[in-house]
């Protein structure tokens, strides 16, 4: 599938932070399902995200450090959470924070993926925008290596790994913690 990536607008989407955005990908990250709010905030129909890979929503500003974290955690079969600026179709963006889930069949080998996605609230948007345009720099002036030995560096400093981190900063708590937990159950 050919994709043309959209120009970003600069404007944000704001999601509804009682709904949740979910996908489904194969091993190789190519889409094999999502939900109906996920076509909504996209923009893309259906059809179109079926089968396309996931980074059809990669938006510019987004480190590939990050990617290549979380790449790295679901192949080795660790179940990760992070922090993402996606690009819908129109241009416009959307901050969420994604939950990953890892599905096995019978002799333990992975099936494929599922994101459960929701609405990144301000504060962790605000925390995190600062190290990614850092990350970015960083993957300008030098390459992806030297972006994540920065990060590792950041994370050394603050006595944490990156799931510690991540989860400490944006983790659902409470009642919405509760019900993102229902929710991945209902797909379990």
């Amino acid at each position: 599938m050919s994709v043309s990536r959209p120009i970003p607008t600069g404007k944000e989407i704001k999601l509804d932070a009682k709904r949740f955005i979910v996908s489904k990908t194969d091993t190789a990250g190519k889409i094999v399902y999502g939900n109906d709010y996920f076509s909504d905030i996209s923009g893309y129909k259906e059809s179109e995200l079926i089968g396309a890979p996931h980074n059809i929503l990669r938006h510019p500003d987004m480190p590939k450090a990050i990617f290549y974290l979380m790449w790295q955690h679901l192949k080795s079969g660790r179940n990760i959470m992070a922090v993402v600026k996606n690009l819908a179709k129109n241009g416009d963006h959307y901050w969420v924070v994604t939950d990953f889930d890892i599905k096995r069949d019978q002799a333990g080998n992975i099936r494929h993926y599922l994101a459960f996605r929701q609405a990144a609230p301000k504060h962790v948007v605000a925390a995190i925008e600062p190290i990614y345009s850092k990350l970015l720099e960083i993957e300008d002036e030098h390459d992806m290596d030297a972006s994540i030995a920065y990060l590792e560096g950041y994370l050394e400093e603050k006595r944490m790994n990156y799931d510690q981190f991540i989860e400490e900063l944006a983790k659902p708590k409470g009642l919405t913690g509760m019900f993102f937990a229902k929710m991945k159950k209902m797909f379990a």
